[in-house]
């Protein structure tokens, strides 16, 4: 929790200093040839690999590459828009790479995998949303902030509910029931 936190304080961060740290044309492009570059090198460390451990690395050279160019675009453009990119990019990266972790297991194992990891990801999107709205500069912010907020919350505990369900669909009988009825309680369905 505290280094979700913690990463969006600092994409907020960003966003208000992203106009002291604007690139040139010539920086940015210099900038985007290297991080094309370090995918590659990163992605060819793959190769010796077998199996799905390959297709983790690979799905996390992809990840590594995509947050590298959302941070460089909102380096370049400082914009609400292309910080909300980054805190994008940054869920679809570890939602991807967790997902191909999730391929070792199986059966009910792997559908909480999935479903934990979708759960973040939707937490991911919903954070880059209130970021978005946080560093909004309208006279609507107030109202726009407060139902931001209410919706991101909303989609988190539906997704996370989700996950809690995907858990108990290993139990049976009376410990199912429970397991159901805690998790409708916890997450308010």
């Amino acid at each position: 929790m505290k280094i979700k936190l913690l990463a969006l304080t600092f994409a907020v961060s960003c966003a208000f200093a992203g106009n002291a740290m604007a690139l040139t044309k010539d920086e940015y492009k210099t900038q985007k040839d290297q991080i094309s570059a370090d995918y590659k090198v990163n992605r060819d460390k793959c190769a010796t690999l077998k199996a799905n451990a390959k297709d983790i690395c690979v799905a996390e050279a992809k990840g590594v590459e995509k947050v590298a160019k959302a941070e460089l675009e909102a380096q370049y453009k400082p914009s609400a828009k292309n910080t909300q990119k980054i805190a994008l990019a940054k869920g679809d990266a570890a939602y991807a790479t967790a997902k191909e972790k999730c391929d070792d297991l199986a059966g009910n194992a792997k559908d909480v995998c999935v479903k934990d990891a979708k759960a973040a990801l939707v937490k991911a999107k919903e954070d880059a949303k209130v970021v978005k709205a946080a560093v909004d500069t309208s006279k609507e912010k107030a109202q726009t902030m407060g139902e931001v907020k209410k919706d991101a919350s909303a989609a988190t505990r539906e997704a996370d509910y989700k996950a809690a369900k995907e858990r108990c669909d290993s139990l049976a009988g009376a410990a199912k029931d429970t397991c159901l009825s805690d998790a409708k309680a916890k997450f308010g369905m």
